[in-house]
């Protein structure tokens, strides 16, 4: 598994720090064996920007969304898919990411969308996954999350109180079964 990063994919190489290229030159080495293996793999945020860089899809700026709660789609693929089952065919999740994978890579499958960022969830191979959306995210975590990165440039500073009201008001419960699904699948 591979979560959120304070990097993003898609910064110009010129602004990234020694660190950030060295994270980024090692997820990629490690990206390869699983990707090459099929080793069950699921990256969600940062992972989809890692992954969706990694197999030649485009990840830019063109669909980023601020911290709250967003309505999820599924693709027929979708609706098919292990690592989504149980899962209705539209659900509440939380995003908040300055990047997203624009172009899906070649070879993957859609698995869902929102209105507001075409690439969701997808799958390559059979074992690989990545999401936008935050499957591992509660109200709590959000909130924690959004006070972290209160300064970060995913909201104005001056609207944490609103963005915690947002994310306390939102029915999200349903991403935590793609986390479910996919230990029960791989456990």
């Amino acid at each position: 598994m591979l979560g959120g990063s304070p990097f993003n994919s898609s910064d110009p190489p010129e602004s990234k720090s020694a660190v950030q290229l060295r994270v980024e030159r090692e997820v990629d080495a490690l990206l390869g064996e699983v990707v090459a293996r099929d080793v069950p793999f699921l990256g969600a945020c940062y992972g989809i920007g890692t992954l969706g860089t990694h197999l030649g899809g485009v990840v830019d700026r063109t669909y980023g969304e601020p911290v709250s709660a967003v309505e999820v789609s599924l693709t027929e693929e979708g609706r098919r898919d292990p690592l989504l089952a149980g899962v209705p065919e539209r659900f509440g999740a939380f995003v908040g990411h300055k990047e997203a994978c624009r172009e899906l890579p070649p070879g993957a499958v859609l698995l869902a969308s929102s209105a507001t960022c075409p690439v969701q969830m997808f799958r390559v191979r059979q074992n690989v996954y990545a999401t936008q959306f935050h499957p591992e995210l509660d109200v709590d975590g959000l909130v924690a999350r959004a006070r972290i990165y209160q300064h970060a440039g995913y909201f104005p500073p001056d609207e944490l109180d609103q963005v915690v009201a947002l994310a306390e008001a939102a029915e999200v419960h349903e991403p935590a079964r793609v986390l479910a699904n996919f230990v029960a699948r791989y456990g």
